[in-house]
């Protein structure tokens, strides 16, 4: 089965003003689809690896032939960080956390305004194009963390909570050059349900780390 586009789960204009329209058209219509093809491009050459998730294939980029790894890996990526990304904004976003997500931040991080304070330093660090992450560690705690490119936690054996898009193409039609404008903004759209879902997705699998980790 060919892997498929997501369709956006609100329109194009939801999320204005944080992120405009001709971002979001361009961003998942042209970018995301273009990782979608070209990612079933590659495993064309493997029909074996056809009917694995793009999950599987990035936990275990070493199982993929060498001739197509760099693109899964390129590509693969792409595709399942963006189909996270669309996921975890919403209209009428933002506001505090609530739910077992905002006991996380509060135990990792002391507050929901030093979380936000290091997860938008740590993307405005990213040099060049790539993301900034809340990922959960197989001890089950958790981490900030960035990665290069469309490069997603899950090939370190890491499972990514959250994660924000800081290549140029999700934010300069609109900030330009202003990386930390955008992340700061984007909190505003953050969608703490989905976020929710996905820890409580990562807890059913690990313990929680105890206290004194």
């Amino acid at each position: 089965m060919a892997h498929e586009l997501p369709a956006l789960p609100y329109d194009y204009s939801a999320l204005e003003p944080v992120i405009d329209t001709q971002t979001m058209k361009l961003h998942h219509d042209m970018h995301h689809g273009a990782y979608v093809k070209n990612l079933n491009a590659a495993l064309e050459k493997h029909p074996g690896l056809q009917s694995k998730k793009v999950e599987e294939l990035l936990r275990d980029l070493n199982a993929v032939p060498e001739d197509i790894r760099t693109t899964v890996r390129n590509n693969g990526g792409g595709h399942m960080n963006h189909s996270m990304y669309w996921k975890i904004m919403k209209p009428q976003g933002g506001g505090e956390p609530s739910g077992q997500i905002a006991q996380v931040i509060t135990k990792t991080f002391g507050s929901f305004k030093d979380f936000q304070a290091k997860f938008n330093d740590t993307g405005a660090k990213v040099f060049g194009s790539g993301w900034v992450w809340l990922a959960g560690k197989p001890d089950g705690s958790f981490q900030l963390m960035s990665t290069p490119n469309q490069d997603n936690p899950i090939s370190q054996g890491l499972f990514p909570i959250m994660g924000n898009d800081v290549w140029e193409h999700a934010y300069y039609l609109k900030y330009n050059n202003r990386r930390p404008e955008y992340l700061a903004a984007w909190w505003n759209v953050v969608n703490w349900d989905e976020i929710n879902h996905r820890l409580a997705s990562f807890q059913a699998h690990h313990e929680p780390a105890l206290a004194h980790r």
